[in-house]
């Protein structure tokens, strides 16, 4: 008779699940040291690489994301980070320019700033995000009526001039 192998699972405490993805956030964002004492990570690395390199450090960034929820961030503090998320990986997919925002913005280390924030003052962390996303929001909404604005605008000053 076959005996079955029971592989022991391991469950992590908030304590140590912060740690990890601290190490993560630092091995994506800090990890490699260049003159002058600025730091860069594998991220930016990886960013490099035209078409796929951000969509590969967004999902290393989904990962952290989806552990900040298993480890009870509210939903205005996942909303921010979702935020700091997208930003890089957008702005991170223009050449050159992306780039080197990427290795100076660090979405990630700025994500495990405002989780370990939140552990030690939920309502104050939760506050400030909530804030941050109506802004950001207003800002997204902004942005887009002035995309479909510029065109418009455009298209009326040509007609007028006929």
């Amino acid at each position: 008779m076959k005996t079955a192998t029971v592989i022991p699972t391991v469950r992590l405490d908030g304590r140590d699940r912060l740690q990890r993805l601290r190490s993560l956030a630092w091995l994506l964002d800090n990890s490699i040291p260049l003159p002058g004492g600025f730091r860069i990570g594998l991220d930016a690395v990886i960013g490099l690489v035209p078409g796929i390199g951000d969509a590969i450090g967004a999902l290393f960034s989904a990962f952290i994301l989806n552990e900040a929820r298993l480890l009870g961030a509210p939903r205005s503090v996942l909303m921010r980070m979702s935020g700091n998320v997208l930003l890089e990986t957008v702005v991170g997919s223009i050449p050159f320019v992306g780039d080197l925002f990427d290795m100076g913005f660090k979405a990630n280390m700025r994500n495990i700033a405002l989780l370990e924030r939140h552990h030690l003052d939920p309502v104050g962390t939760r506050r400030g995000s909530r804030l941050f996303v109506v802004l950001f929001t207003l800002f997204l909404i902004a942005l887009i009526a002035l995309i479909v604005a510029i065109p418009v605008l455009l298209v009326i000053a040509i007609v007028r001039m006929f």
